[in-house]
């Protein structure tokens, strides 16, 4: 007899076009989960429940499934969160059906800093310490690193009625920027971050900064973690600096029977990193200092040779500016590779603050 307890859940959202978010629901979300569809309804579902959307009257009508009653939070909180992002700046309203009060998001993880120091004259590694790292073992490897205000006592988020996550304001609002964990040491309980040191003049560089800046105790929280490692028996990875944390996670977690092609965008060579890994690894640097032109496609039209050129069933893992990633997922929806075999994401957005 299963006697295993679902924790449920319902909401109505009301966007202005709700047949267009349930598209962009799937075109998002097969990334992520298994995605089935009918003309008016989605399923999505994954480790942690399921979420059925349907489309009724001019509304979508949410009906989540769990495990537990955490993950009935991520959940909810996953689903709010993706909601008001596709619907932007139109009218759009999530409610909930008694939704219970959550003043301490469950998937946050108080740390401490222990030690900060330069990996490359661009990269700066800051290790915390973190009570409890069994989340953060080969699986998920993105967090959102929450700095408080310096000389107050943290103050941190839960969920707003909407499902949201509801941020601390005024005297008490934290810094949020999303990192990958590079690193594991589950002897020492720590977690290692690198964070690129990138000064521009004119745009704000608040994680930088903290890293920079950071001392051995000072106090951080981490969401997380999320964003899975992908796996298969050929990868391509490519990104700039902001993704070679990941692409070296990645590397590093990655089996012996996987065979590895990287293309990294660097500034120079003094930024080249080693990137160990029990697969056959082959790295492709391009030196950004050796271009003739100050914004250059380089990396672009190197990806998608290499996309041209790679054995069927690779899976193709990018992460870099916001154009480029979009040219080169354009690029692969024309080549008709499968949503399931790639992730293509942007980390940053050229004249904009986003480390």
């Amino acid at each position: 007899m299963d006697t295993m307890q679902t924790y449920r859940l319902s909401g109505v959202a009301v966007p202005k076009d709700p047949r267009s978010m349930l598209d962009e629901i799937c075109e998002h979300f097969v990334e992520h989960s298994d995605v089935q569809r009918t003309e008016k309804s989605v399923l999505l579902q994954n480790d942690i429940g399921t979420a059925n959307i349907t489309l009724a009257d001019q509304r979508l009508l949410i009906e989540l499934a769990c495990p537990s009653e955490e993950a009935l939070h991520l959940t909810r909180n996953m689903i709010a969160e993706h909601l008001f992002y596709f619907a932007n700046e139109e009218p759009f309203e999530l409610s909930w059906v008694n939704a219970a009060e959550v003043s301490r998001l469950p998937n946050l993880h108080e740390a401490t800093v222990v030690s900060a120091e330069d990996v490359t004259p661009r990269m700066r590694r800051v290790k915390v310490a973190c009570q409890d790292v069994t989340p953060f073992i080969g699986g998920d490897v993105h967090v959102r690193v929450l700095v408080p205000p310096k000389g107050r006592s943290p103050v941190w988020p839960g969920l707003g009625d909407d499902g949201r996550i509801a941020w601390p304001e005024g005297e008490d609002e934290i810094t949020a920027r999303v990192y990958t964990i590079r690193a594991v040491d589950p002897d020492r309980r720590e977690l290692w971050i690198d964070f690129l040191q990138h000064p521009a003049p004119g745009v704000t560089t608040p994680g930088a900064d903290f890293a920079r800046d950071a001392r051995p105790g000072d106090k951080i929280a981490l969401i997380g973690p999320g964003g899975s490692l992908p796996k298969a028996d050929n990868l391509l990875l490519a990104g700039d600096e902001t993704a070679l944390p990941a692409i070296a996670r990645i590397a590093a977690e990655a089996p012996a029977e996987c065979s590895i092609k990287a293309i990294i965008e660097v500034e120079d060579e003094d930024e080249e990193q080693p990137l160990p890994s029990k697969a056959a690894i082959e790295v492709h640097w391009l030196h950004r200092k050796t271009y003739l032109e100050e914004n250059s496609e380089r990396l672009q039209h190197t990806v998608k040779s290499a996309i041209a050129t790679s054995t069927p069933g690779t899976y193709t893992w990018v992460a870099c500016e916001k154009s480029d990633a979009r040219t080169i997922r354009s690029y692969l929806k024309e080549r008709g590779q499968d949503r399931k075999s790639q992730s293509v994401a942007w980390y940053w957005e050229r004249g904009k603050a986003s480390h």
